[in-house]
Order: structure tokens, then C-alpha cells, then sequence
């Protein structure tokens, strides 16, 4: 039986302008500042804001360093990116999640797509995910990772709701 092939989607209210929420998402001094699990340090390689171009970050912990990269497919400022993403190298090659129980598994791509809406003084963000494959395999583990997703982003949403409020102050 093929496993189920929900989207993964995010919706976040947050209490800043639009223009600053794009700001966060886009620029490296941001991203360094947000992005990522708890616990974890951003450090951005690379950030080539363009249809084609490549965010490269490491993240690193006390466990250590694991890379990850988007490679953007479509900007649309200050509403609209659509990016995929893959656990990568520092030479930002494709490689496999650095986490044994789903290294076989997890999909190698994932298109992303983020929008914001203004909403007065407020931002309503929407994030969709899935994976970029047909393997029955891969969409079980995704379908399986779903909630753990939402509880990651929960937490990179946390740091940065703290960030824009910090950056308006």
C-alpha cells in the first residue's frame, strides 16, 4: 500500500512587518541570528539570493556539524520564496541526513515553498514542504517525521518571533 503524501505546512502569525520578516529570511546576518533547531549555531557559507542561486550553512552543536543547503527556484520579494532543500556537504553536495535511523530513507530534496502575507502590522507566514520523489520508501519516512518537523520548526520559529522582536525594538 503507497504511503500517504501529505505536504508538511507551517502557519505562524508574526508580530512584525512584512518587509522585516523577508529581511530575516534573506539576508546572512539574519539567518545567523534564527535559523535552526535550538541548541544549534548557523553559520552561513554562502547566500546567492537569485532563481538558482544557493544558501549554504553549517549548523553546529556540541554533538557537532552537519551542512544543509537551498538552492532558490523562484523569488518573489517580500512574498514568495520557493527553494529546495537537501542535507549537503561544505561543497554543498547533496549527501544524506547525518541521523542513522533515517539516513537510508529521508528524501534527498524537499521544495519549500514560503509565502507572506501582510496583515496590518503582522505577518502571516505559511511554509509548505514536500519531497521531490516518487520512492514509497522516502514519503513513509517523511509522513513519519511530520510531527518531530513541527516540533523542530516550532523551535526555529521561537528564536525567530525573538529575533524580529528584538530587531523592531
Amino acid at each position: 500500500m503507497p504511503a500517504e503524501r501529505n505536504e508538511l505546512v507551517i502557519t505562524r502569525e508574526l508580530v512584525a512587518p512584512r518587509s522585516l520578516v523577508w529581511q530575516a529570511w534573506t539576508q546572512k546576518e539574519h539567518l545567523e541570528k534564527w535559523w535552526g533547531p535550538k541548541g544549534m549555531t548557523l553559520s552561513v557559507a554562502r547566500l546567492e539570493l537569485k532563481p538558482g542561486g544557493t544558501f549554504l550553512y553549517r549548523m553546529a552543536s556540541p554533538e557537532g556539524d552537519m551542512w544543509g543547503k537551498f538552492v532558490y527556484q523562484e523569488i518573489e520579494p517580500e512574498s514568495k520564496l520557493v527553494y529546495v532543500s537537501s542535507f549537503s556537504n561544505e561543497q554543498a553536495e547533496i549527501t544524506r541526513p547525518p541521523f542513522p535511523q533515517i539516513a537510508d530513507s529521508w528524501p534527498r530534496e524537499v521544495e519549500n515553498t514560503l509565502t507572506l502575507e501582510a496583515t496590518g502590522d503582522r505577518t502571516l507566514l505559511t511554509l509548505r514542504g514536500k519531497p521531490l520523489t516518487d520512492d514509497e520508501a522516502e514519503w513513509g519516512t517523511w509522513q513519519g517525521m511530520i510531527p518531530s518537523m513541527n516540533q523542530g520548526f516550532a523551535g526555529t520559529f521561537e528564536q525567530l518571533d525573538a529575533f524580529l522582536a528584538e530587531a523592531k525594538a
